[in-house]
């Protein structure tokens, strides 16, 4: 089962590596001051599908490829079974069963000063305090 997910052009360090991925809709969103990156104008969103066999190469790879000026971006890719979230040099693999099993990958995205409204990534995690 293929996993898909979205990446911010911005987080990277180098664009070029968009062009080995299945890249299947992209977005434009004008950055405010609730994106936290008062250093860019914009966001560009790229939907991207990844083969099962290749999400564990993928994910690690776009873990080394983030702007490393900037330690608070994230990605993050799921299918109906597995959710892939990725930090600068870290990689959470989350059962999607359970609410529970992505605390340890949102306290780590917050303790990178990734705002908790990011990091919603079930409805219930809004409301969690770090």
């Amino acid at each position: 089962m293929n996993y898909t997910g979205v990446i911010i052009e911005e987080s990277l360090r180098d664009s070029s590596l968009l062009k080995d991925f299945k890249i299947t809709g992209t977005e434009i969103e004008i950055v405010n001051e609730n994106f936290k990156t008062p250093w860019l104008t914009q966001w560009t969103l790229h939907t991207i599908e990844i083969e099962e066999d290749d999400i564990d190469r993928v994910a690690d790879q776009i873990s080394r490829s983030f702007d490393r000026d900037h330690s608070d971006w994230y990605a993050d890719f799921k299918n109906d079974v597995s959710h892939y979230i990725i930090f600068p040099n870290k990689v959470f693999k989350v059962d999607c069963g359970n609410v529970e099993n992505y605390r340890p990958a949102v306290k780590h995205g917050f303790d990178l000063g990734i705002p908790i409204y990011q990091l919603n990534f079930k409805p219930e995690i809004e409301k969690w305090q770090f």
